[in-house]
């Protein structure tokens, strides 16, 4: 079950996602957070931030919408606290990173640079970039080939870098080139899409910040779309993959489709266990399909019949 995102190592291939269990702790009182993969954490940013105004969260059919805001303490305090807490706990920490000038990014990674405790850089770029009147920065291959060059250039070399993408564009694949030729080392597929829900009561919108991420089961397709296409473009990059997993046979579809590692996010909400569980579902599924490793499934459905009785019996 062990697996690789450029040269870090996990010793499987399940992660939370950034922004639905903090820096791990509240889910560490029920199950010890170093027995997955890694932990994710919500992106940090260089400055506390309070985030959105309230309320901050819908339920939607099959999934939810959130508009936090990247409310968070700043890199200082959360490399004194929250880092050090998952170092302590033996967890491996995958350090999501989010800014609105290409700047912030860089003085992020300068941060970091060096820590043990950081086994990758997860580079959330579907933020608004100030620099150019609020686009997403992952909206627009010129401005994330930008921040991930930079990034690339000031962190740690012994920290892969991945960049998280939005869905939310006409071709993931050119954006994901982009990247890759600034320096990427991976990627992390899919940030949430965008939407928005009118209370039918008050007839206003519903969220405080009106628009919000929408993530859970209902987005699933979709993530699992952008992870075949990438990995189809960029097959020698590895890929993190999320967007609704809740089972271990979901799990499997991402593998299936090109992704090295999973996280799960937004299936934490109502079962705090779920990603112990589905790893469990996952290891079985992989073997009930007549898998010896996970790394024989990557991106098995791009082969052809002939490749993949090869690779199944081999």
């Amino acid at each position: 079950m062990s697996t690789r995102l450029g040269s870090a190592a996990f010793p499987n291939p399940v992660m939370t996602a950034s922004g639905c269990a903090a820096a791990g702790q509240e889910l560490n009182q029920f199950f010890d957070v170093s027995s997955l993969g890694a932990v994710v954490t919500k992106s940090i940013m260089t400055r506390p931030r309070s985030g959105r105004a309230t309320p901050r969260m819908a339920e939607t059919p099959s999934g939810m919408l959130n508009s936090i805001g990247l409310q968070g303490p700043g890199i200082d305090s959360f490399i004194e606290h929250d880092l050090a807490w998952l170092a302590a706990h033996g967890a491996r920490t995958v350090v999501s990173i989010a800014g609105g000038h290409t700047d912030e990014y860089v003085e992020l990674a300068r941060k970091l640079y060096g820590n043990p405790a950081v086994a990758a850089l997860e580079v959330n770029i579907s933020c608004p970039n100030v620099e150019s009147r609020g686009q997403v920065f992952a909206c627009d291959a010129s401005a994330s080939s930008r921040v991930i060059g930079a990034v690339r250039r000031a962190a740690d070399p012994g920290q892969p870098v991945l960049a998280k993408l939005s869905p939310d564009v006409t071709d993931i694949t050119l954006i994901a080139r982009a990247c890759a030729e600034a320096g990427a080392d991976g990627f992390s597929l899919i940030n949430t899409l965008l939407g928005l829900v009118i209370d039918p009561d008050t007839m206003a919108p519903m969220l405080g910040g009106i628009t919000g991420g929408l993530s859970g089961p209902a987005i699933r397709p979709v993530a699992v779309r952008c992870v075949w296409q990438v990995r189809r473009a960029l097959p020698h990059l590895p890929i993190l993959g999320m967007g609704g997993i809740r089972t271990g046979l979901d799990a499997l579809e991402f593998v299936l489709a090109g992704a090295s590692a999973v996280s799960v996010g937004t299936a934490v909400f109502g079962d705090p266990t779920a990603p112990v569980r589905i790893l469990a579902e996952l290891e079985t599924a992989l073997a009930e399909r007549g898998f010896t490793s996970l790394a024989d499934a990557v991106g098995y459905a791009h082969l052809d019949e002939f490749q993949r009785s090869a690779r199944r019996t081999a």
